[in-house]
């Protein structure tokens, strides 16, 4: 059984940073690209950041400086540390798993994976 596990969401001010996990178990994570995602209230999903097989990395245009995704292959957990926060990061933060490539900058149904995690929520305050 594909498990995702997010940890690491929270409330901080605009400006300040957090770390988001994501455990992953049930599969070969080294034959998989992971993702990060997120979903604001009343808005569909977006893509955040991914890293493929190879470790090569991608994000979105509003998060680049800002954001970076990294993963320990060892403990089979990936990261997205969030730094210098703002109010329009505040969404529903989703982990994501596929044997193939994922979507970066992509919306709604176009950011599709074979695994999902339940989420973390983060809220930004300005």
């Amino acid at each position: 059984l594909v498990q995702l596990v997010e940890s690491g969401g929270g409330s901080v001010q605009a400006g300040g940073s957090l770390r988001l996990s994501c455990v992953a178990s049930g599969f070969t994570y080294s034959t998989y690209s992971m993702g990060w995602f997120r979903q604001a209230p009343g808005q569909e999903r977006e893509g955040v950041a991914t890293i493929d097989k190879d470790g090569v990395t991608k994000y979105t245009d509003s998060v680049k400086g800002r954001f970076t995704i990294s993963q320990d292959s060892a403990k089979i957990t990936m990261y997205l540390q969030m730094n210098n926060l703002k109010a329009d990061d505040t969404a529903m933060y989703y982990c994501a798993a596929d044997p193939g490539r994922l979507p970066t900058n992509c919306v709604g149904l176009y950011c599709s994976a074979m695994h999902w995690g339940q989420g973390t929520q983060v809220t930004v305050s300005s």
